[in-house]
């Protein structure tokens, strides 16, 4: 079955109030063409899982976020993303900041189709106490042990990066860590996967070890493929983040009128091509 599409027709599947999640891992293998398809959308309230990156930030700054549910959003090189604080700091989402092993749980409470799971995680940390709708269980073995009871986080949508595909949504890693992109496909309703090349399946014994072909065709409703579709994140070893691009984006948010050309420049165009080719041509 051949499920090749385009980011438009993925992100035409959202609607208002949705909850999305977006693998990758701070300024690592972002969906970044999907985000930018979003950018230009009209979908709004978005609830929204991820280890952020720029992700968060530009869906921050385009006012698409309702709720954040995050480990934490960083641009790796920089250690806090600075739209997304200025999001926070504003009052602008309404955020749900967790432990990472949490939001790890969460996902994958979802992808067992579980309604919670024990965890220490967060115990002994603020993350309780921010986050007072969670609740405690106790173990109902001889211990008795309270544990951290972590929601679910089921999603509607997923979004991930890749670095190889086939047409029938088999995916595949080359950099050094798969993160936590699979869970992110089986928590969720609607899975599509964005692959820097759309390779024959047996080519991608040559490109890694079985180990790597971590995304199964069950796994994905939609194969995009999007070479430089994770830019300005790293993408190894296919590429490394522009960390020029990324330095550029961070300083507009303290100043407006730089945001605002940044915005024009690269953001406000009409499709992904367009935003390649702009970056080309900086």
């Amino acid at each position: 079955m051949d499920k090749r599409t385009t980011e438009r027709e993925a992100v035409a599947e959202l609607r208002d109030g949705m909850t999305i999640g977006i693998g990758g891992w701070g300024s690592r293998r972002k969906p970044m063409s999907i985000v930018r398809e979003i950018l230009r959308s009209p979908v709004k309230d978005l609830t929204v899982v991820t280890y952020g990156g720029p992700d968060v930030g530009l869906l921050c700054n385009y006012g698409k976020v309702k709720k954040l549910i995050y480990g934490f959003v960083s641009l790796d090189s920089i250690p806090l993303e600075p739209h997304f604080r200025k999001a926070r700091q504003a009052g602008a989402i309404e955020a749900a900041e967790l432990d990472e092993g949490m939001l790890q749980w969460g996902l994958l409470a979802a992808s067992h189709k579980l309604p919670f799971l024990p965890t220490r995680s967060g115990m002994g940390s603020s993350v309780l106490d921010i986050n007072p709708d969670f609740k405690m269980v106790k173990s109902p073995y001889a211990d008795g042990e309270e544990l951290v009871a972590m929601p679910a986080l089921d999603l509607d949508v997923a979004f991930i990066h890749m670095n190889r595909g086939d047409v029938r949504g088999n995916g595949q890693y080359l950099g050094p860590d798969p993160y936590f992109d699979d869970m992110y496909c089986r928590a969720a309703k609607k899975r599509f996967m964005t692959v820097e090349k759309v390779v024959d399946t047996a080519a991608m014994a040559n490109e890694g070890p079985l180990q790597s072909r971590i995304i199964n065709r069950t796994m994905v409703d939609g194969v995009i493929e999007a070479p430089n579709g994770a830019h300005f994140t790293e993408c190894p070893s296919d590429y490394g983040r522009d960390e020029a691009f990324q330095k550029e984006y961070a300083a507009t948010a303290k100043d407006p009128d730089a945001w605002e050309a940044f915005r024009a420049k690269y953001l406000d165009v009409e499709t992904e091509a367009d935003y390649q080719e702009a970056v080309k041509n900086r």
